[in-house]
């Protein structure tokens, strides 16, 4: 590419990023990173400017000369995307990052939003834990209010007594404690935002996790209801517009009773939304870049039916995933340890039912349950 080529800055180098570039450079564009790694998987795909995500010096290196600067994880300390903004946009706005870090400040912006919410308090002390058991009840789920995912930060409880002894274990820093929601499947929505106002939405996901971390998502699962995609996209479009959001979401609800309860947000391109590259006219990744470019926004619609599966701690090789008819393999070329996403695979098909032989052989090479991703 030539080196005259507009440059997309981005704060960090991880898969996200990766694939942001591999969807952007074909629309022209070069791509920097900073990530304290320089072997990180953004590495094969542009230019990385090593430092810490708070290093001032590196930030301004990130971001001279871009037209335009994004990140790809929504733990960038706040004061970076606002240093960074101070020398040209940043999208999406610092003011999303913010909120999407604090679960408090979170689930206070969905209920200001009208998005339905299950009970919640704050917790930062004894007391406070007190009054939270009062108010939410047992069963609940005690999470840290910043840092946690993937399952990390966070308790169960069952009975009173396991609150205080679970508030110690993550160190007695600010949490939250939710009511556990007895919901009967979790979904996401990836939606793309533009400066203009411009809004699309992909097919609401079915998402199943196994120790907290997203293993197996499903688009346009038959069992998804029209008044469920409607309601699911109409609370992200709220949710969007309230926050000026500029680029790509994604908003993870429960479904209890038919109705959608919101879990949580990323102000980013999602997990949940890996099939899109493949398996929709227009990816998320692309959106993200199209948004944050200024460019019109394309269709997100699912091509037929869409899954993936996410490859987890070690990958089965290569030629036992290649020979799954409908697959597309992607590798994040990082190096195998227990817990950390190395690649994902996506499975494309007509309809739902095209893909459920391609899953099951899947899950078998992933470990993952059998069966549960058929219809229920």
């Amino acid at each position: 590419m030539s080196a005259t080529a507009p440059v997309i800055a981005i704060i960090g180098g991880g898969q996200l990023g990766r694939m942001l570039a591999l969807a952007g450079i074909p629309l022209g564009y070069r791509f920097r990173f900073l990530d304290p790694a320089p072997d990180c998987p953004a590495a094969a795909v542009g230019e990385v400017v090593v430092g810490a995500y708070d290093d001032e010096a590196a930030i301004e290196h990130l971001v001279r000369d871009a037209v335009a600067v994004t990140y790809e994880f929504e733990n960038v300390p706040v004061k970076s995307a606002l240093a960074a903004a101070t020398r040209g946009r940043i999208a999406p706005s610092p003011r999303s990052l913010a909120i999407a870090q604090d679960r408090i400040a979170e689930k206070d912006f969905f209920r200001a939003c009208g998005v339905p919410v299950q009970p919640y308090a704050a917790v930062s002390n004894d007391a406070e834990l007190e009054k939270a058991l009062e108010r939410v009840g047992v069963p609940g789920v005690l999470k840290t209010r910043q840092l946690g995912y993937d399952g990390k930060g966070q308790c169960v409880i069952r009975n009173e007594s396991a609150l205080g002894p679970a508030f110690a274990s993550l160190g007695r820093v600010p949490c939250i404690y939710e009511a556990f929601v007895p919901f009967e499947r979790e979904v996401s929505i990836v939606a793309t935002r533009a400066a203009s106002g411009a809004f699309v939405a992909h097919p609401v996901c079915r998402n199943e996790h196994v120790g907290g971390i997203l293993r197996v998502t499903v688009a346009a699962d038959p069992d998804i209801t029209v008044e469920l995609a409607r309601d699911g996209e109409r609370h992200v479009r709220t949710i969007a517009e309230r926050l000026g959001h500029i680029g790509t979401l994604a908003v993870e609800f429960f479904v209890v009773a038919g109705s959608l309860v919101a879990n949580e947000m990323a102000p980013r391109v999602h997990n949940s939304g890996h099939w899109t590259i493949e398996g929709a006219v227009t990816s998320q990744f692309e959106n993200h870049i199209r948004a944050v470019a200024g460019l019109p926004l394309g269709d997100p619609s699912v091509r037929g039916a869409a899954a993936m599966v996410n490859l987890i701690g070690e990958e089965p090789p290569l030629e036992d995933l290649l020979r799954i008819g409908g697959v597309h393999v992607h590798r994040y070329g990082k190096l195998p340890r227990a817990g950390r996403k190395l690649g994902h695979v996506t499975v494309v098909g007509r309809e739902y039912d095209d893909l459920l032989p391609a899953l099951d052989t899947l899950r078998t090479l992933t470990g993952v349950s059998a069966g549960a991703a058929r219809r229920h």
